[in-house]
C-alpha cells in the first residue's frame, strides 16, 4: 500500500530487562462480512456495550482451512508480559476461562512467550475444557528447551522442532496441539524440511494442523506442497496492510486461513494510547518509530476516523477496527490479546457490530488519504519477517527467506 511510509528504523538504545528482554531478543532475531447479518445496536446501550454475540452461532464461527474456530480468537502473549509485567497467575487463568465462556475457541500461544509461561497458563486454564477448544502454539526461535533462555537466531531444525513440540505438549497439559506454527522463517533450514517435520508430528497424532507465521507467499506455497498449511498468522490491521501485498492472494488461492495478530495496532487503534501516553522502558512499543510521541500525534487521524464511525454505532474505535478486519474476508480471524476482562468483553462485542458498505467505504477512503508515520516494528523485529510479508519486498519469482533444499 503506497499510503504507508516504510520509514527506516533504528534501535533507540533502550534496554529491555528480565523476561521481556529474552522475548524481544528472540522475536527480533528472528467486503461482505459475517457481521453484516448481526443485530443492530440498541439505542439505550452505552458506547462499547453492543448486543452480545452468541456462542455457537454462524456469526461467531469461521474456518481456517478445514479447522473451525471462533470468529475472534484470544492472543495469550500479553498475559505472560510484553507491555507490562506478567499478570497474576490466577488472574490470567480466570481471564482465559472468561474468554472461553464468551465463545472463544481459538487460543494462541507460543513457547517463546514468557518464555514458557504463556503455554503453562493456557494449559492450566483450558485443561477442564480441552476437547472443546483449539490451542495454537509455535516453535522456531532459538530457545533453550531446558532453561528457556533465548539465544540469537532461529532454530527450525527438524530434531529441534520435535523436541520443542514435546515441551509444548507438556506445558499445555495435552497430548496434541491443534495448530502448530513455525513462528518465523528460519533462513538456514529449507521450509520443506520444516513442513516434513510437522508432517511427522501429524502422523504421530501430536499435532493436527500446520501453520506459518511472518511468512510471505513463496514460503507459504513451498510449505503447502509438502504439508497442507491450515493458517498463516501475520500482522494485519487498518494501519498495517502488509498482507495485502501478496499473502492474502496466496491464502485465498490455497484455501488457507489468515490469523491476524495485533489487530488493534498494539492498542493504538483503541484510542487509549494517546500522544501523551508515557511508554515505559520495558514496553516493546518504546523501541518502535510508529510509537514515538510525534508519530502517535500524526497518526491520530486514524483513531479519529474510527471514532467517527464508532459514534454512530454506539461502539468504540477498537470495535470498529475489529469489525473492519472481519469484513475483509470470511477466512480472516483476528486474535486480540488483553490483560483485562473488560477489554476482552469489548473485543467480543465487536462480533455484534454491523458495518454497512457505506461504513466500509468511509473507512477505506479515509485511510487512503492518511500517511502512516513510522515502521510497524523495530529494525530487529522487522528483519525476522519473511520476504513478501513486509512492505517494500516481494517474493514473486523468488523463494523467500527460506533456503532451497
Amino acid at each position: 500500500m503506497d499510503n504507508l511510509k516504510n520509514d527506516p528504523v533504528s534501535e533507540n538504545g533502550l534496554e529491555l530487562r528480565d523476561r521481556r528482554r529474552l522475548l524481544v531478543t528472540g522475536l527480533g532475531l528472528a467486503a461482505t462480512s459475517l457481521l453484516t447479518s448481526g443485530p443492530a445496536s440498541a439505542q439505550t446501550q452505552q458506547p462499547g456495550q453492543l448486543p452480545t454475540a452468541q456462542q455457537g452461532t454462524q456469526q461467531g464461527r469461521r474456518r481456517l482451512g478445514t479447522l473451525e474456530v471462533s470468529a475472534l480468537g484470544f492472543g495469550c502473549m500479553n498475559v505472560a508480559g510484553m507491555y507490562n509485567r506478567p499478570i497474576d497467575k490466577q488472574e490470567a487463568i480466570r481471564l482465559i476461562r472468561a474468554a472461553y465462556d464468551r465463545g472463544v475457541t481459538l487460543f494462541d500461544t507460543a513457547e517463546v512467550y514468557g518464555p514458557f509461561l504463556s503455554e503453562e497458563l493456557v494449559g492450566e486454564a483450558l485443561a477442564p475444557v480441552r476437547s472443546r477448544v483449539i490451542i495454537a502454539s509455535k516453535f522456531g526461535f532459538n530457545v533453550d528447551l531446558k532453561t528457556g533462555a533465548v539465544g540469537p537466531g532461529h532454530n527450525s531444525r527438524p530434531e529441534h522442532i520435535k523436541r520443542a513440540t514435546e515441551g509444548s505438549l507438556r506445558r499445555l497439559k495435552t497430548d496434541y496441539i491443534d495448530l502448530q506454527y513455525q513462528h518465523r522463517v528460519d533462513p538456514s533450514v529449507p521450509i520443506e524440511d520444516v513442513a516434513g517435520a510437522v508432517q511427522d508430528l501429524i502422523r504421530e497424532g501430536k499435532v493436527r494442523h500446520f501453520g506459518l507465521s511472518g511468512a510471505g507467499s513463496a514460503t507459504i506455497r513451498r510449505a503447502h506442497k509438502v504439508q497442507q498449511v491450515t493458517a498463516v498468522q501475520n500482522e494485519y490491521s487498518i494501519w498495517t496492510r502488509d498482507p495485502e501485498l501478496e499473502v492474502l492472494q496466496a491464502c485465498e488461492e490455497l484455501g488457507i486461513g489468515l490469523v491476524a495478530w495485533s489487530p488493534l495496532g498494539m492498542g493504538y487503534l483503541t484510542g487509549t494510547v494517546t500522544p501523551r501516553t508515557v511508554l515505559g522502558q520495558e514496553d516493546l512499543r518504546a523501541s518502535m518509530t510508529r510509537f514515538t510521541p510525534e508519530a502517535r500525534r500524526a497518526n491520530w487521524q486514524i483513531v479519529e476516523l474510527l471514532q467517527r464511525v464508532a459514534n454512530r454505532k454506539q461502539a468504540t474505535p477498537g470495535q470498529v477496527a475489529l469489525a473492519w478486519l472481519l469484513a475483509r474476508k470470511p477466512w480472516i480471524v483476528p486474535i486480540p490479546g488483553t490483560t483485562t476482562r473488560k477489554h476482552m468483553e469489548q473485543n467480543m462485542d465487536a462480533l455484534a457490530l454491523p458495518l454497512s458498505a457505506a461504513d466500509l467505504r468511509e473507512i477505506n477512503d479515509g485511510f487512503a488519504r492518511i500517511q502512516v508515520q513510522g515502521a510497524r516494528l523495530n529494525a530487529e523485529l522487522l528483519a525476522g519477517i519473511d520476504i513478501g510479508a513486509k512492505l517494500g519486498t516481494s517474493s514473486k519469482g523468488g523463494h523467500g527467506m527460506s533456503p532451497l533444499p
